[in-house]
């Protein structure tokens, strides 16, 4: 079995992320439990010896007899016996080290810590704010009370890496400076709602968003985007919701013609800014102007967002994917696209 180990800035106080090329259900299993170690569990050598216990147990197979020497603390819910007291003792004291650290990281996140090579030495209190730190403790206890429920959603590559995705976004100049914003829908990692709120200020689009606010009090675009538990190896399903928009390689339904948001064009290395901010650039290069008459009446946007539909979205991304893996892509899209 090949795999990968990702260590992020708060090893150890949380578990690294693993990722294995292998589909099988055992190995996807075993996997899964690394991401809800705590304490010494957390350290990669633990992490072994854990992900080797459990692929044997899965597999029927009997331990290495070396397994033990890779772990220096041991998960008591996994022992028995006479090592049962002395794991407990061990995990309070892990349970110590973690408040202790927790405490101290909650500290540096808000007062302390400084950014490398961040030439104004920004601390992560100036970073991030408070509502967004909250936010990102919320999906994490979450994530826990679901894994304790047994009601896991996604898959642990998926959402390590959205979470991932959303504190670096939290903490980059476009979010801070009002180009869009971000919405979890139902508090759900899998499901983002993505307002517009700046495009190119000399393209007709931009003049199109001043009256927009002008006839509706609304400034934005709103985008849908869902992911799912094959992200990021498969790109996120993008579509518009309002307002109703002709040109800008928008399709029937909301859909939006990109290669890069298909299968093909798709690479794991692509950001959700990256992305978000793709799109706003294929608006406005598509020429994307909105709606404001049609059936709802002048100064209405045409039919309203009864015209957006995901089925309709999805089924117009589906024969746009056919037309071009036959004939290609093209600079600019054919007419289909």
């Amino acid at each position: 079995m090949k795999s990968k180990v990702l260590v992020f800035e708060t090893y150890p106080s949380t578990p690294p992320v693993w990722f294995a090329e292998s589909e099988e259900t055992s190995v996807t299993n075993a996997v899964q439990i690394l991401s809800n170690t705590t304490g010494r569990d957390n350290h990669v050598i633990n992490q072994v010896g854990i992900l080797l216990k459990e692929l044997c147990r899965l597999h029927s197979l009997p331990e290495p007899p070396d397994v033990e020497r890779l772990r220096t603390a041991l998960d008591p819910l996994r022992l028995g016996g006479a090592n049962e007291a002395m794991a407990q003792r061990m995990e309070a004291e892990d349970t110590e080290d973690i408040d202790e650290d927790e405490e101290s990281e909650a500290e540096e996140d808000l007062h302390l810590d400084m950014d490398e090579g961040d030439a104004n030495s920004k601390t992560k209190g100036e970073e991030m704010d408070l509502e967004h730190l909250a936010t990102l403790e919320r999906l994490r206890q979450n994530q826990r009370q679901d894994y304790l429920k047994g009601s896991v959603c996604g898959s642990v590559q998926a959402t390590d890496r959205l979470m991932k995705e959303l504190r670096d976004i939290y903490r980059s100049d476009s979010f801070k400076k009002g180009m869009y914003s971000i919405e979890l829908v139902n508090d759900s990692l899998y499901e983002w709602n993505i307002r517009l709120m700046c495009v190119d200020p000399d393209s007709p689009l931009h003049s199109d968003l001043i009256l927009l606010k002008e006839k509706e009090g609304k400034d934005s675009i709103l985008l849908n985007m869902l992911f799912k538990e094959t992200y990021p190896f498969e790109p996120p399903f993008v579509r518009v919701v309002h307002p109703i928009i002709s040109g800008g390689y928008v399709l029937v339904g909301g859909a939006i013609c990109m290669e890069l948001l298909t299968k093909q064009g798709w690479s794991s290395a692509y950001t959700v800014e990256a992305v978000i901010m793709q799109i706003s650039a294929t608006l406005v290069k598509g020429k994307a102007r909105i709606q404001f008459q049609g059936s709802g009446g002048a100064g209405k946007v045409c039919g309203g967002q009864g015209q957006y539909s995901l089925a309709r979205a999805q089924q117009s991304f589906k024969s746009l994917v056919q037309i071009h893996e036959k004939n290609g892509w093209f600079t600019p899209p054919k007419e289909d696209g």
